[in-house]
């Protein structure tokens, strides 16, 4: 069997999941990272409370609309090429952060790190279901787990480096290291397959079926949560008097419950196939962080951070693994789950400038909080088709003939 397939040994396959654990660290940092040093960067910057929310909403655009080039990137310059260039740009413009100091040049820096993650997401579930195809939803949980532990990283380190440094942009830019140590890594290990060449418009045939567009859906309305979260559950507590450091703590504790969801959740639904109860499961957690944000939120700040992260990292987690499930082949699943993250982070960007608008007419976050829960009662209708005897029906006509190789 050819290399490109699968990871044959057990140095190769300890090498591959770091680089499944480095590349998913990296993807987070640089949101998370702007709650807690919000007030500072208003005041180095200029931005407004709005302009703020655009550091999360900008680069979220940015992942939602380079998501669908994934599959033509494959196509055209092969998956690990394409991921280590991305890799690459998010340390340059994380290091870019280094020399900003209007709003302008923060909104193009979070532009360029939303277009690095974007190429990242759209390529990587692809690349994870080729070299691991008999452990998928083991080492997309290690993903997604990774993936939230880098927001934890984020969220904490970000205000504690500004404060050591005395500078808030070196608060942002050390998160160019790791993204350079994971390119480093991924262009030692990952395989040489080059351009494929796809039989037929794989993302337009998917993009017609309704179970693309539903998929979208649920992974944007939940993930607008999260988007919302990170860049308000901050400055929420701050406006209870809370300093920048221990409103990044709830932060990164939010993110360490995503982190453990996402690793755990997906290893105890492995054992059935329907994944629809334990996605209830993560949507009703979310809904009592949610709720108790709206009700009592300085009662236990801590438990709704942790409620709210681990159903947002476990529904994170399942849905990806869901959208994998329902082609075998791994190009065709790695572009469903492209475009459901292409459409799902276009819907995502938009909540955390509502809630912001919210807030200037209100003076509350509680209607944008409010928001989130109504979002969470649609995907829990939503969720009842995605039943596994689906899968097959429901993308039949829209399945890609195989990669050649």
């Amino acid at each position: 069997m050819q290399k490109h397939l699968r990871v044959e040994t057990a140095s190769g396959r300890i090498l591959m999941l770091a680089v499944v654990a480095l590349v998913g660290l990296n993807l987070r940092p640089f949101i998370t990272g702007i709650g807690p040093l919000a007030a500072k960067v208003r005041a180095g910057t200029g931005l407004d409370m709005q302009g703020i929310a655009l550091l999360t909403l900008v680069p979220m655009l940015v992942m939602g609309l380079f998501a669908f080039a994934g599959p033509s990137l494959e196509a055209r310059i092969g998956a690990s090429r394409a991921l280590i260039a991305a890799l690459v740009i998010l340390a340059l413009a994380s290091f870019l952060r280094l020399f900003v100091s209007t709003g302008v040049e923060m909104e193009a820096t979070a532009a360029l790190l939303g277009l690095g993650a974007a190429v990242v997401q759209a390529l990587f579930p692809g690349i994870v279901k080729r070299q691991f195809p008999d452990h998928v939803g083991l080492v997309m949980g290690l993903y997604s787990a990774t993936l939230m532990a880098g927001g934890a990283l984020g969220a904490q380190l970000a205000p504690l480096i500004a404060a050591a440094s005395g500078n808030w942009h070196v608060g942002l830019a050390w998160m160019a290291f790791p993204a350079l140590i994971a390119a480093a890594l991924a262009m030692f290990c990952l395989p040489r397959h080059g351009a494929r060449r796809l039989g037929g418009n794989a993302a337009a045939a998917l993009l017609r079926r309704p179970r693309t567009w539903l998929l979208m859906a649920c992974f944007g309305l939940v993930n607008g949560g999260y988007s919302t979260s990170v860049a308000w559950l901050a400055p929420c507590y701050q406006e209870h008097g809370w300093a920048s450091a221990a409103s990044g703590a709830l932060l990164a504790i939010m993110a360490v419950g995503q982190a453990l969801s996402a690793l755990l959740l997906p290893a105890l639904a492995g054992r059935s196939e329907d994944r629809r109860p334990w996605l209830w499961l993560t949507l009703a957690m979310q809904a009592a962080g949610f709720a108790g944000l709206v009700l009592r939120p300085e009662a236990a700040p801590f438990v709704w951070v942790v409620l709210l992260g681990a159903g947002l990292g476990g529904c994170f987690s399942l849905t990806m693994i869901v959208a994998l499930e329902h082609l075998p082949e791994p190009a065709a699943a790695g572009a469903l789950s492209a475009l459901m993250q292409g459409g799902g982070f276009l819907i995502a960007a938009i909540p955390p400038w509502i809630v912001a608008v919210l807030h200037d007419m209100t003076g509350s976050f509680t209607p944008g909080w409010l928001l989130h829960l109504a979002c969470i009662a649609v995907v829990m209708v939503l969720t009842l088709r995605l039943a596994p005897r689906s899968y097959e029906r429901a993308m039949k006509l829209s399945q890609p003939a195989p990669l050649a190789l």
